[in-house]
This record gives C-alpha cells, structure tokens and sequence, in this order.
C-alpha cells in the first residue's frame, strides 16, 4: 500500500541520458516524486530533503563513497541506495561500513528498482543475491579440504596482480593505485576482484595481510 506521502527521491548519477531517463520513469509512479537528478546534486540536498538517494557507484569526477557520506551528514534521514553494473566485493563493504541502506545492479528490472527504492524507504537494507554469493566465495567453499595456505601456493598471480597486491599492502586507495600505475581506476577494481577470486579472501585488508606475509616470508 503506498504510503501517504510520495517518497522523495533524489539521483546523483554523472551519466545524463541514464538520470533523465531514470528521473521520468520514477516520476510517474504515484508513491514517487523526484525531487532532484545531476552528478552535482549534493550542493541541494539540505533544501529538498529526500528520503531515498539513488548514487551511482561509478562517478566520474568524484569519489562516490565520499559522496554517500557526504550525503548521510548532510541529511541524516536519508537512504542511500548505490546503483553499479559490476560491483566489486570490497566496494560493496566499504559502502556498508559506511552506512548506505542498499544496493541495486544497472542492469536490473525497472521493477527492481522501484521494489528496492520502496524497500529501502520502508526502513529495509537491500542487497541483491547476485551481490550476496559472490565467485570469490563459492573458491572459498570449493578449497575442498587443502586449507588456506595450500591453496595460495597453487595460485598464478598476473605481474599486474602482484603489483596491485603489493601496492594495497602500503595502503594504497584505488584511485592511488591507478595514478601511481598510470592506468584507469575500474582497471585496478578489475584487478582486485581477480585477486579476491584467486585467493579466496573477502576484504583489502585481507589482501594487505597477505601482502605483508609474502613480503617477510
């Protein structure tokens, strides 16, 4: 049952066919009004006051996670709902650590989006399955008894690979990574994602942990 006022919507999404397009869609829903849609939304948010944030994962000029923050400081009643096309895992725990209430694919159903949207409004967190069971941890549950160490001597590292390894055991961020390996950044997520799936782990600072044990080994 929709509820008694429309829920307020705001898009923070740097691709402008793709936020228009979204914008209508959402606006002709009766529960929905948009109150909001550009890359630079956020200096308006404090006016409008959404109840849900739609925030592209992937933005361009800025760094999105800074931005989710941004956005729960400044309207603290917010909800914060991340849309990506290939999400890596360790993104996805970084935005939970931060406090966003869901995740959707782009490439997901107009109607799943709107059930998330309504979802997350309603008070609930929302991660999509596809999210949820992960290759990296159906590696995990298929190490078939070897144990962790046995099955990190079997693994092929690419000489990207170790240097991206080696790179977040400094400490590196992604965007630093990138710069310092002058490529581009969703190249470097790509890498680390392949990290995770060969290695079985879950986190960066699994990987950093690795690192640092390979360095003293």
């Amino acid at each position: 049952m929709p509820p008694s006022k429309p829920i307020a919507v705001a898009i923070i999404e740097d691709n402008r066919l793709v936020c228009e397009a979204l914008a209508a869609m959402l606006d002709r829903l009766p529960d929905v009004r948009v109150v909001g849609s550009s890359v630079a939304y956020t200096t308006a948010l404090a006016e409008t006051n959404p109840h849900v944030v739609l925030l592209d994962a992937g933005l361009g000029e800025s760094d999105s996670l800074s931005v989710a923050v941004s956005v729960m400081k400044q309207t603290p009643g917010a909800k914060v709902i991340v849309m990506d096309l290939i999400p890596v895992n360790e993104d996805v725990a970084e935005f939970v650590n931060a406090g966003v209430s869901g995740f959707v694919l782009k490439d997901a159903s107009f109607e799943e989006f709107v059930v998330t949207i309504r979802s997350v409004a309603s008070g609930a967190k929302v991660l999509p399955p596809r999210l949820a069971e992960s290759l990296f941890t159906q590696i995990a549950k298929q190490a078939d008894g070897r144990g962790r160490e046995r099955l990190l001597e079997d693994v092929r590292m690419t000489r990207r690979e170790a240097e991206v390894i080696e790179l977040i055991g400094e400490g590196l961020s992604n965007k630093e990574i990138a710069k310092r390996l002058n490529i581009a950044t969703h190249t470097v997520k790509s890498h680390v994602r392949n990290v995770m799936e060969k290695l079985a782990l879950h986190t960066r600072l699994q990987i950093a942990a690795y690192s640092h044990k390979e360095r003293t080994a």
